[in-house]
C-alpha cells in the first residue's frame, strides 16, 4: 500500500508534463519558415580553412556555416562534413579548404514556406537537414532539424510512435576508447553520436557537437579517452513514446538524440531528423 507521500507524488504532475502541456499550447503560432528560422546566420568563405570553420562553429555552438562568395550565398559546410569528408579519411582540418567539402548550390526556401513543406524539403537529398531561408532573394535565416522540432504541431502525423522511426542498430564504445577512434567511427558510419559504456552499461553519449565544441574548435588533440568527455547522464525515453512527446523532450532538454530503453535495455535511438521525417510523411 502506498504511503500518503507516495500517493501525493503520484498525483502531482511532473515538471516535464507541465512543460509539455505549455509546449502544446504555444505551438499554434508557429506556421511558416519565418517563425521557425534562426535569424543569426553565421558565414564563412570558400577559401577559409576547415580549421577556421570548425573554430567558428564550435565557439558559436552551431552545426553549419553558410558559404559566401562575392556577398552571395553559394553553399553550406556542416559538422557532419568535417567528420565524414575529412577526419574519417585521415586528413587534417588545417590542410583543407571549405570549398573542398562544402555542399552546393545552396538549397533555400521562402520565408512564407509552410511548416509541413519545410519538413519535407529538410529530409530530401537537397535539404541536408538544414535549409537557408530567403526573403526576395536575400538570405535572412536558416532552419535546422532542432529548430523544427521545437514547433512540431500536435497532429496525427506526430502521434505515431518513435519505434517506427528510431535506429535500432545503436553504435556504442567503451569509455576508454580514444576520441580519435570515436570520431572515425562517426565519420565512416555517417552518424552523429556514439553511446559510451562503462563496464558494458550505457552511461553517456558522445556527439559530433561534443567533438566540434570541445576538440576541433580548440585544436585539442584527439588522443584522449572519451569517458570524461562524453555528455552524461543519458536522457532516455520508453518505446511507444509519440513523436510529438519525443520532440517536446528534446526541445526542453536542448538535445538532439534520445536513446529508447525497454526494461533497462537500449533498443534504439531517435534523432531530431528522424522526428522531422516522421512528421513529413
Amino acid at each position: 500500500m502506498a504511503t500518503p507521500q507516495e500517493e501525493t507524488k503520484r498525483k502531482l504532475p511532473g515538471v516535464i508534463d507541465i512543460a509539455y502541456e505549455q509546449y502544446k499550447r504555444d505551438l499554434p503560432r508557429y506556421r511558416v519558415a519565418e517563425e521557425l528560422m534562426s535569424r543569426n546566420v553565421v558565414t564563412t568563405t570558400p577559401e577559409a580553412t576547415l580549421e577556421n570553420a570548425a573554430r567558428i562553429m564550435g565557439e558559436k555552438h552551431i552545426g553549419s556555416l553558410i558559404v559566401m562568395k562575392y556577398r552571395t550565398p553559394v553553399g553550406i559546410v556542416t559538422e557532419r562534413d568535417l567528420l565524414s569528408k575529412v577526419l574519417a579519411l585521415g586528413l587534417f582540418l588545417k590542410d583543407e579548404k571549405v570549398e573542398d567539402i562544402m555542399s552546393y548550390p545552396l538549397f533555400g526556401i521562402s520565408i512564407t514556406t509552410k511548416i509541413k513543406e519545410v519538413a519535407k524539403l529538410m529530409i530530401g537529398k537537397k535539404g541536408k537537414g538544414r535549409l537557408a531561408v530567403f526573403d526576395a532573394g536575400t538570405l535572412v535565416g536558416i532552419i535546422t532539424a532542432s529548430d523544427l522540432i521545437k514547433s512540431l504541431p500536435d497532429v496525427p502525423e506526430t502521434e505515431v510512435k518513435v519505434d517506427d522511426f528510431m535506429t535500432k542498430n545503436v553504435i556504442s564504445a567503451d569509455e576508454k576508447t580514444l576520441v580519435i577512434n570515436i570520431a572515425k567511427t562517426m565519420g565512416v558510419q555517417r552518424i552523429g553520436s556514439v553511446i559510451i559504456t562503462r563496464e558494458e552499461e550505457p552511461f553517456g553519449i558522445f556527439t559530433e557537437r561534443d567533438l566540434l565544441t570541445n576538440f576541433l574548435a580548440k585544436s585539442r588533440a584527439l588522443f584522449t579517452e572519451v569517458g570524461p568527455e562524453c555528455s552524461q547522464p543519458l536522457t532516455v525515453i520508453p518505446p511507444r513514446t509519440s513523436v510529438h512527446r519525443a520532440a517536446a523532450t528534446m526541445a526542453l532538454k536542448h538535445i538532439r538524440r534520445l536513446p529508447v530503453v525497454r526494461d533497462d535495455k537500449m533498443i534504439g535511438i531517435i534523432t531530431a531528423r528522424d522526428l522531422v521525417e516522421a512528421y513529413a510523411k
